[in-house]
């Protein structure tokens, strides 16, 4: 059933991280156009503003994505010097300290969204662009990869407590150290 889950939660991310991508590539070719725009005459501007917010809205839906694909950068010095039991352990505790780092930062991020809903805060740019348009989708992105991540822990945990070790490494495993050091 966890991995289930897991792989349910992977369908879901795939999904975002489409949308993700076409976002960027949207805003590629927003860039490119005003590029071109700029040669011929004048340029619609706002590029470089609206290119941060593609890319905070990417960094931070595309999170959780990286999460259960195991692209996070991990250093595991450690880990591969046990075996499956002890390796799990180690896994199940590097996903607490994540969990508990990107909870806290969707907890923090929130004022700064209400901040500018508050105040109808604006950019000090020629968009003015209303900020709680970018940060509360900015800041949703945020709570679904802290959703994701405790989920994760939670699955890993399970597994462990279920002596099932060898299962936790295909969701929260580190591979690319293990290939170089061995």
């Amino acid at each position: 059933m966890e991995l289930q889950l897991i792989d349910t939660l992977r369908r879901i991310n795939r999904g975002v991280a489409l949308v993700v991508g076409f976002g960027l590539l949207a805003c590629a070719a927003f860039i490119l156009a005003d590029i071109i725009m700029r040669q011929i005459g004048e340029g619609m501007g706002g590029t470089e503003e609206i290119a941060g917010y593609t890319m905070a809205l990417a960094t931070s839906w595309g999170m959780a994505f990286t999460l259960l694909e195991l692209g996070h950068v991990r250093i595991d010095l450690l880990r591969v010097r046990f075996q499956t039991f002890g390796r799990a352990l180690m896994d199940v505790f590097s996903m607490i300290v994540m969990s508990t780092v990107i909870v806290t930062i969707a907890i923090k991020a929130w004022p700064v969204v209400e901040r500018s809903i508050t105040n109808s805060s604006r950019a000090n740019t020629p968009l003015e662009t209303p900020l709680a348009l970018v940060q509360i989708p900015w800041f949703a992105g945020w709570v679904w990869f802290a959703l994701m991540s405790c989920i994760v822990t939670l699955v890993a945990l399970s597994l462990v407590i279920k002596r099932r070790h060898e299962e936790t490494e295909s969701f929260v495993g580190a591979f690319a150290e293990q290939d170089t050091l061995q």
